[in-house]
């Protein structure tokens, strides 16, 4: 590590506005000899642009992230050699305000970190005899003001081509006129190393449309919502202002800002005159897929404007492809809200007044992320920053940089990341040093939520998120689902309690692991006598009240049969529409197909109709939504003001997709040893899922066609796995070792459904999850709020030719269209 010397440097003059415009550095210095080598490391208070001798340094952007900066501020450093030169030479900076001094959350507070940005340069130079000399930034810098206005993360960033100073960071520039510097006073211990990717433009997006509203309105649709700005490349009169305001979605053709709350996404950009002109904003983001634009010079052309998507620069490594066009859009969507949302810190969303680093979030999604990209970096920072500020707080905060005004109660499935979070990435990574370095914030969660158990051992008071956004939560209560918020809360420490004893089993501590052993038994039974019968029925009887207790192991065997019945009834008789929300959602499928109701779990991953998975998927999505229901089936936004379009957490189903669909499972962590069993259903009929684990690539490529099976395995030198071939006549299963295998085979094509018509009965009907589905839906399109009970004990020998008698007045689309829905059960259609 470098010796911090350099200072933190601001204008002498600030601007008396709130959003004052950005700080222009410089310093002008003069080398006799050439150095062997060169770098420069930069940070802010703030966010930083660096230059050197005539342009900027590097390709990172929005330097240097987000981080619990009184704590943690990041340092990033760039190998410059051939960019200084015997003779004058400038170091210079622009800075910007960014998440240090721009409001943040939707309290719009302003300052949570300072009161004015400050930059920080550091050029080491290296001589071929072996001495040194390092140009830092300190109080013989000058500063002032150029093009940039105002920038902020939240409303963009306004910039004025005519103000900006030419060769500004170029030698021989006069800046006789610019002011001095201050020095700000910042804690030098707070500089680090960077273990995270940086921010960087990741990819370019070409307007698939430029529209004309029937308002009248200019509107670029890029087809995906990103995370990220425009780039412009325009030429027209000195003084014309373009104006770009930045959307989501449109409804009725105009563009919707709903979505985005008070921020107003929006970058103004004054012209010079004189040629074309090239600019791009660089201190602010947006999450959009629509764009207004408003006060261009003469057309608009495709060829004009470019979305730049930004995220940290993560490396992918994970893939899957199904032989089901919206299954694969659902993983795309989600693949992209991760992306939308990795922006340095791991937030809700990218577009409205809000983008913070919710726990929540990340802890239902972090299985998925964890196989879609390597994470470690970004993760591990954002945990270090974690644990630093709840050494601090004395708790786990709900947002991690912490932010709210008010302190964080520790609650399930937000606060106990600091538990689940290193877990699921030691199980991806296999590196034991992620549970070592998380350890103590680890004990210190687990420690102070046991303080807080009743004397049953239930975590049974206190604020909690509950099932969060269960689709039947009133508008106004997203916190008010149909599960008993401390149901969740204890069925959550349950496995919370057994990772804890497990991580200290991994890193030796034998004390420790004794007990957090015997907190975990404690709290599991707490659970069973509390809210669990002998026979398995768990109260409250909603699917995530059962998808917990199965999924975390909280049952023993005879239980675990009769809650995955349960589990199965209630599903069906939702119409496999989605009845789950933060908590339930991640965990649902999984408990259906582990308890031997596969059919089950793919008729609630394939169901279209809202809610559901593929609901948003037919709706045009191309990011996962906060919300089941943020666009109504009939176009309009949702009106309860948390409807962002891009939230990443009730894509988590991925990761049942990747192992279930896919087939892979780690059985040791890292994947030294793995399981590949995929399971088709509900006309899934091929894969191909692709990861790069630790030790190297896995492809696992199946497919059954025309009554043959075909499957293609390879797996990286150092690991083993257990492969069952799907739908195999004999169930076979083979080990093998690293390298490429293949089998071809006769499955085994029992029908997934029976032969159905007017004359079947209705308890035959319900004893097919599809056809049950299928039926109940045409029924209730046309006779709503009847109840239909397939396990009556008349259903076995009530026919539907007869149910349809029993219907005064039952019309002649009614008896179609339950034909129609039997004709589809009968081929196994699902939809």
């Amino acid at each position: 590590m470098s010796t911090w010397t350099a200072s933190f440097i601001t204008s002498a003059t600030p601007s008396p506005a709130p959003e004052g415009p950005a700080a222009y550095l410089r310093k002008e210095f003069t080398l006799t000899r050439q150095p062997a080598a060169a770098t420069l490391r930069v940070t802010a208070v703030g966010l930083i642009e660096p230059h050197l001798n005539g342009s900027v340094v590097g390709d990172e952007v929005l330097t240097p992230g987000w981080t619990s900066y009184r704590h943690r501020l990041v340092v990033s450093s760039h190998e410059v050699t051939d960019r200084i030169r015997i003779g004058g030479n400038v170091i210079g900076a622009v800075v910007g305000e960014g998440w240090a001094l721009g409001r943040l959350g939707w309290e719009g507070k302003r300052h949570h970190y300072s009161e004015r940005p400050a930059g920080w340069l550091q050029l080491e130079l290296e001589y071929a005899d072996g001495s040194t000399e390092v140009i830092v930034s300190d109080d013989t810098f000058r500063s002032s003001t150029g093009g940039g206005l105002t920038d902020s993360i939240y409303d963009g960033e306004e910039f004025d081509a005519r103000l900006e100073p030419s060769g500004w960071d170029a030698p021989g520039f006069d800046d006789s006129a610019w002011d001095g510097v201050s020095l700000m006073d910042w804690p030098q211990e707070s500089l680090v190393e960077p273990i995270a990717p940086p921010i960087r433009r990741i990819e370019e997006l070409a307007p698939v449309d430029i529209l004309t509203t029937p308002a009248g309105l200019t509107v670029l649709d890029f087809g995906q919502i990103i995370s990220g700005w425009v780039r412009l490349q325009v030429t027209g009169p000195a003084g014309t202002t373009i104006a770009l305001r930045h959307a989501e979605v449109m409804t009725d053709g105009e563009p919707d800002y709903e979505t985005i709350r008070t921020a107003r996404a929006t970058d103004r950009y004054t012209l010079s005159g004189g040629g074309p002109e090239v600019w791009e904003p660089r201190f602010t983001f947006h999450g959009f897929r629509y764009v207004q634009v408003d006060g261009w010079p003469g057309e608009l052309t495709a060829d004009s404007v470019r979305a730049i998507v930004v995220h940290s620069d993560m490396r992918r490594t994970g893939w899957l492809e199904t032989s089901d066009p919206l299954l694969n859009q659902l993983h795309a969507n989600a693949v992209w809200s991760m992306r939308d949302n990795f922006v340095g810190v791991p937030t809700d969303c990218p577009q409205r007044d809000e983008r913070l680093g919710w726990t929540g979030d990340i802890n239902a999604f972090a299985p998925s992320a964890a196989f879609l990209y390597d994470v470690r970096g970004v993760l591990g920072s954002w945990l270090r920053d974690l644990a630093a500020e709840q050494a601090v707080r004395g708790f786990v905060p709900w947002v991690v940089p912490d932010v709210l005004s008010t302190p964080s109660s520790p609650t399930a499935l937000w606060s106990d990341v600091a538990v689940s979070l290193p877990w699921t990435l030691y199980r991806e990574y296999g590196d034991p040093r992620i549970l070592a370095e998380a350890y103590p914030s680890m004990t210190a969660f687990i420690r102070q939520v046991a303080d807080l158990l009743d004397e049953n051992g239930l975590w049974s008071s206190g604020f909690q998120y509950g099932d969060w956004l269960d689709p039947d939560a009133p508008a106004d209560n997203p916190a008010g689902g149909k599960t008993d918020r401390h149901l969740v809360a204890a069925a959550y420490l349950c496995r919370t309690t057994r990772e804890m004893a497990d991580t200290a089993s991994v890193l030796e501590q034998p004390d420790d692991a004794a007990e957090f052993r015997a907190l975990a038994d404690r709290v599991r039974n707490a659970f069973l006598n509390e809210y669990v019968s002998a026979n398995g029925r768990v109260a409250n009887e909603t699917a995530t009240a059962y998808a917990l207790a199965i999924a975390f192991d909280i049952l023993d065997e005879s239980q675990r049969a009769h809650a995955g019945d349960r589990l199965a009834a209630i599903v069906a008789a939702a119409g496999y529409r989605i009845s789950t929300g933060f908590a339930g959602t991640p965990l649902v499928t999984d408990a259906l197909s582990s308890t031997g109701h596969l059919d089950a779990a793919y008729l609630l991953l394939l169901e279209t109709g809202c809610p559901s998975f593929l609901y948003p998927v037919t709706m045009g999505a191309t990011t996962i939504w906060e919300r089941w229901d943020s666009i109504r089936p009939d176009g309009s936004i949702n009106p309860s003001g948390m409807t962002s379009l891009n939230h990443y957490a009730l894509g988590a189903v991925v990761d049942w997709m990747h192992r279930t669909i896919g087939g892979l499972t780690p059985v040791e962590p890292g994947y030294s040893r793995m399981r590949i069993a995929p399971r088709p259903g509900r006309g899934v009929t091929s894969a191909v899922l692709r990861h790069t684990t630790v030790h190297g690539d896995v492809l696992v490529d199946w497919r059954i066609v025309d009554g043959e099976g075909r499957v293609l395995v390879t797996i990286p030198d150092g690991t083993t796995a257990e492969v069952e071939l799907p739908l195999h006549p004999d169930a076979a299963v083979f080990e093998i070792v690293a390298g490429s295998h293949e089998w071809n085979y006769p499955v085994d094509d029992a029908s997934q459904g029976g032969s159905y018509n007017l004359d079947s009965t209705l308890g035959d009907i319900a004893a097919d999850p599809n056809a049950w589905r299928l039926f109940t839906d045409a029924f209730g399109r046309h006779v709503p709020g009847v109840p239909l009970d397939g396990d009556d004990p008349g259903a076995a020998a009530l026919s539907i030719r007869t149910l349809l008698d029993y219907i005064p007045g039952a019309s002649e689309e009614l008896k179609t269209d339950i034909e129609a829905s039997l004709d589809a059960a009968t081929t196994g259609a699902s939809a």
